[in-house]
């Protein structure tokens, strides 16, 4: 379908309290993909209409401020920032959203959220907006003082729980009070209605993002992604760091997923020393972070193997080597055949969206 003759007559229709709560036009979000979710993608999604989170969890906290306003040159719009709260550094990143508060309208976060830094945030009119995957953490994340929440069904990429989106999401919609934003398994204006009608405000998306001409990974990682046309192609391994993890079959996996204990141990202390020159942690930094992951259950090789992810999404996404690094992805990928812009991909969601309403009335 054709973008750019439509007449945007959707766009009123469409207006949900997302858009109210974060400022934007439509009820689309580009989720913080790290490595991926970089300024420019950032800029586009928000030019676009849509509401772009920057992850500002692969930048080294003291760049974050630079970030924000690289992105801020870059769009008129406000935006969002995700970030670690209980990772060293975490008050520097705070600061600097703060200070940004005219340019940064939300912060997303996951596991070890921090109630001090949750407080700083609402004092200052920043909304908190956590992604879960289960029902049980978005009740917990509201009681915490969330204002909307992102939860992500199994189809999503990355890490994923079992529970697909049309159970989790109307299930969650029931069970809590502040606006619900569907995850996992969106790319079209169908799915947009679809999660509308579970109760959700909108939709999230990553994956769809990630596979655009916006997007600042390396083409040929980007054409990996859109090679695959099976969803069996894109399964959930726990090879790579001990948790549910969602990726695209490569070479790299299926070396991974052969190996025994003691060697992934291995390849993991090794990543873990890599690890540190990506991230700029020290040792003491990743020994800190190292037991948030123990203290939210994980357990010690799982911790350890935690070290794996950002070194090999480097190797995919900057590096631009797809079979020597992870291709974490949503089941979706396997139902986007090409490269769109972040306006062309949003333009045409809203389009199809206002269509299937048309249908239905």
């Amino acid at each position: 379908m054709s973008n750019s003759s439509s007449t945007h007559s959707y766009a009123t229709a469409l207006s949900t309290p997302l858009c109210d709560l974060l400022g934007c036009k439509y009820p689309i979000i580009q989720t913080a993909m790290g490595y991926v979710a970089h300024p420019e993608l950032v800029a586009a999604t928000c030019n676009a209409g849509g509401f772009g989170f920057l992850a500002a969890v692969t930048i080294p906290p003291a760049e974050v401020e630079a970030a924000i306003l690289a992105t801020a040159a870059l769009t008129k719009e406000r935006f969002g920032v995700n970030f670690h709260m209980f990772t060293p550094g975490a008050d520097i990143v705070a600061e600097a959203i703060i200070k940004h508060k005219d340019k940064v309208a939300a912060v997303s976060y996951g596991r070890g959220p921090n109630p001090e830094l949750i407080a700083k945030f609402k004092e200052h009119g920043i909304a908190l907006v956590p992604t879960v995957g289960k029902t049980q953490h978005a009740i917990k994340a509201v009681k915490m003082g969330a204002d909307a929440i992102v939860v992500q069904g199994g189809e999503g990429g990355g890490h994923t729980g079992s529970a697909p989106t049309s159970i989790i999401v109307p299930q969650t919609v029931d069970a809590v009070d502040v606006p619900v934003i569907a995850a996992g398994g969106f790319k079209d204006g169908r799915g947009l209605v679809a999660a509308l009608a579970y109760g959700a405000v909108g939709i999230a998306m990553g994956t769809r993002f990630l596979m655009t001409t916006d997007c600042p990974v390396a083409e040929i990682s980007k054409a990996r992604y859109v090679e695959v046309n099976d969803t069996d192609d894109i399964a959930v391994s726990y090879a790579l760091d001990g948790m549910p993890l969602r990726l695209i079959h490569n070479e790299l996996l299926d070396k991974l997923e052969g190996r025994g204990k003691l060697s992934a141990l291995v390849f993991a202390m090794i990543n873990g020393w890599q690890c540190r020159k990506i991230t700029g942690m020290s040792i003491l930094d990743l020994m800190k972070s190292a037991l948030v992951f123990r203290k939210d259950g994980l357990s010690a090789t799982q911790t350890i193997m935690s070290a794996n992810a950002p070194v090999l999404y480097t190797k995919t996404w900057v590096d631009g080597k797809p079979d020597d690094g992870a291709l974490p992805s949503g089941q979706i990928a396997a139902a986007i055949d090409k490269l769109q812009s972040c306006e062309e991909v949003i333009l045409d969601i809203m389009a199809e969206a206002d269509e299937r309403l048309a249908a239905l009335r």
